[in-house]
C-alpha cells in the first residue's frame, strides 16, 4: 500500500488550501482515510476521518472550517481547509486503514507528509 499526499504550501491567514491523498495497492479495499497533522515539539493529532460510507469525524479545532471528503471509486481523500489560521500550521500526514479483499484484517498506513505553513 502507498498513500501519496500532495496540496501543501505556503498560505497567509484566512487563506484556504486542498490537500489530496491517494491509496493505492493491489487487491487492497481501503475503509476510514483521514488526516492528522504534527507541528513542531507537539503530538501528532487526528484533524479529520472518513469512513467508506461517507461518516466524518473532525478535530474541534477544525470544525466549520475544514471539510474533509473522498472518492472511492479513485482512493482518493480530500482536505479543504478554509480560513486558516497560524496554529494550523503543521506537517499533514493521510491514514487509510486497509485489508485485503479477503481478510478482516485491516493495517494502518501512512502517507510522507507534506507541509502547511500559515504566515503572514
Amino acid at each position: 500500500v502507498q498513500l501519496q499526499a500532495s496540496g501543501g504550501g505556503l498560505v497567509q491567514p484566512g487563506g484556504s488550501l486542498r490537500l489530496s491523498c491517494a491509496a493505492s495497492g493491489s487487491d487492497f479495499v481501503f475503509n476510514a482515510m483521514g488526516w492528522y497533522r504534527q507541528a513542531p515539539g507537539k503530538q501528532r493529532e487526528l484533524v479529520a476521518e472518513i469512513t467508506r460510507g461517507g461518516s466524518t469525524n473532525y478535530a474541534d479545532s477544525v470544525k466549520g472550517r475544514f471539510t474533509i471528503s473522498r472518492d472511492n471509486a479513485k482512493n482518493t481523500v480530500y482536505l479543504k481547509m478554509n480560513i486558516l489560521k497560524s496554529e494550523d500550521t503543521a506537517v499533514y500526514y493521510c491514514k487509510a486503514g486497509a485489508a485485503l479483499w479477503y481478510s478482516s484484517t485491516v493495517s494502518d498506513y501512512w502517507g510522507q507528509g507534506t507541509q502547511v505553513t500559515v504566515s503572514s
